[in-house]
């Protein structure tokens, strides 16, 4: 704590001396020399980094902490005991049972049993489903998408959620406003005006502090819930290049799940300034049994915690791989310690896979992308990459039991800087469908030789070099 007010002390000082000598500049009238002009720019974007570089300790954490007192304060020890508490060694292999205690922290997100799961890997698929089940939603819709497109499927889901608002159904949608910028606001004001309570992640029509210190952080979570009872996440966004042309990987969920992702929404919500009107134990109904046990575990993951669940959880699962870890992933750009896991998991005699697209869907992630092979293969890592359409899932599944499905990308921006959830399942079952899913992707994949990286001419390398240095922003 005393580190954080120190660095927050620091920069406020830095960027208020910084605007007194633009402020002389400005003000002292005349003309400014060239190297004074470039002067005045070099500080500006000084405060540009530091700006974007500071944790957004004062606004989001304080509504974190604000939403979990409310929710904890109005919430009774049978619904607490529903979503948080250590992992129950009933439920999972004991191998297991450190790492679910691990990625559950800090809130301790609990492994639930009692659900049913579909694995969704078509986007014609969740179109239907989700249309679906929003047409039978009856007390409440929460949905929260990084992207949600204006093509005819995002429209179609839109208009969808407008008809259910005007029949009475609560529903609250949480817009990710900087990744959706090119979308004119009308777009929403419709929504409004049927009644759905529209609410912007990232807004600068709220106080100016609050915008900066959020800007840099994306809301890259995809989460519906349905009357507290049906639950979507993963990869897919609402966007017609996911219901119709790419290949990527989703979850439908019906069981004790929910009530975590439900969570998950309500915090995102209290957050991005949603106001709550109802008690939050109205927003997690009993659950009925579904004869299904499948055990999973829903793990958020923000900019303001201590610490990184999700990246934990790589490097966990890959420092415990007994036979075989395989990744899927659209942007592959490590940090320094899940690239070290993934080569000692290498290196240890594990059959480490990582899958990634052969065509970025950015003319800057091919090259980002590429600059890992050569240290990755020459440690015993195996590159696939899959030809068209683009893969978009983020997945992993290892030693026939632990697997992944969310929206965290294998990248720093997803470990540290994004709003993310991830659901890991304890399931045998599970796993199974996750590696034959993952080998039918083989199927139509390139294996990349570390002959053919270091064939590579440098004007093939100088972009990737020049990415990794970018790597952080990514």
């Amino acid at each position: 704590m005393k580190e954080r007010i120190i660095q927050i002390l620091v920069s406020l000082t830095l960027i208020a001396a910084i605007f007194v000598i633009v402020f002389v500049f400005v003000f002292k009238g005349g003309s400014i020399s060239h190297q004074q002009f470039w002067h005045i720019l070099l500080f500006l974007f000084i405060v540009l980094v530091i700006v974007l570089n500071l944790r957004p300790h004062w606004s989001v954490a304080k509504k974190h902490r604000h939403f979990l007192d409310g929710f904890l304060a109005q919430t009774d020890i049978t619904l607490q005991g529903r979503l948080f508490g250590d992992p129950d060694s009933s439920l999972l292999d004991s191998k297991y049972l450190a790492f679910a205690k691990i990625i559950g922290s800090p809130l301790k997100m609990k492994v639930s049993g009692n659900n049913n799961v579909e694995i969704i890997t078509d986007g014609a698929r969740k179109y239907d489903l989700l249309l679906q089940d929003l047409e039978k939603a009856k007390e409440s819709i929460h949905i929260e998408y990084y992207h949600f497109g204006i093509d005819k499927g995002s429209r179609d889901i839109r208009n969808m959620l407008i008809k259910k608002a005007k029949e009475g159904v609560k529903v609250k949608f949480i817009n990710e406003n900087i990744a959706n910028l090119p979308i004119i606001h009308r777009y929403y004001r419709s929504m409004k005006k049927s009644g759905v309570d529209v609410i912007r992640f990232t807004g600068i029509h709220r106080l100016v502090g609050d915008f900066l210190t959020k800007i840099n952080y994306r809301n890259h979570r995809k989460i519906v819930v349905i009357d507290g009872k049906i639950g979507y996440t993963g990869g897919m966004n609402i966007n017609d290049h996911y219901f119709r042309q790419w290949r990527d990987t989703h979850l439908r969920i019906e069981g004790e799940a929910v009530s975590s992702l439900q969570f998950v929404f309500l915090n995102s919500w209290v957050i991005s300034g949603g106001k709550v009107d109802r008690p939050y134990a109205y927003f997690f109904p009993e659950v009925e049994t579904c004869g299904e046990t499948h055990p999973m575990q829903v793990v958020a993951d923000e900019p303001g915690l201590p610490w990184h669940p999700i990246q934990m959880g790589y490097e966990w699962a890959l420092f415990h791989a007994e036979h075989y870890f395989y990744a899927q992933t659209p942007y592959f750009v490590p940090s320094e310690p899940v690239l070290d896991a993934l080569k000692a998991a290498a290196l240890n005699g594990v059959d480490v896979r990582i899958m990634i697209p052969k065509k970025a869907d950015t003319f800057f992630m091919g090259p980002a992308n590429k600059s890992y092979y050569r240290e990755c293969l020459q440690a015993g890592v195996k590159i696939y990459e899959r030809e068209e359409p683009f893969m978009h899932a983020k997945t992993f599944v290892s030693d026939d039991y632990l697997s992944c499905i969310g929206t965290a990308n294998m990248d720093r921006r997803s470990f540290s800087l994004n709003y993310e959830d991830n659901v890991y399942m304890y399931d045998r079952e599970l796993a199974m469908q996750n590696k034959e899913i993952f080998f039918r992707d083989l199927d139509v994949s390139r294996e990349i030789t570390l002959d053919e990286v270091e064939s590579w001419k440098w004007y093939q390398t100088f972009p990737q070099k020049l990415m990794r240095l970018a790597a952080p922003l990514l």
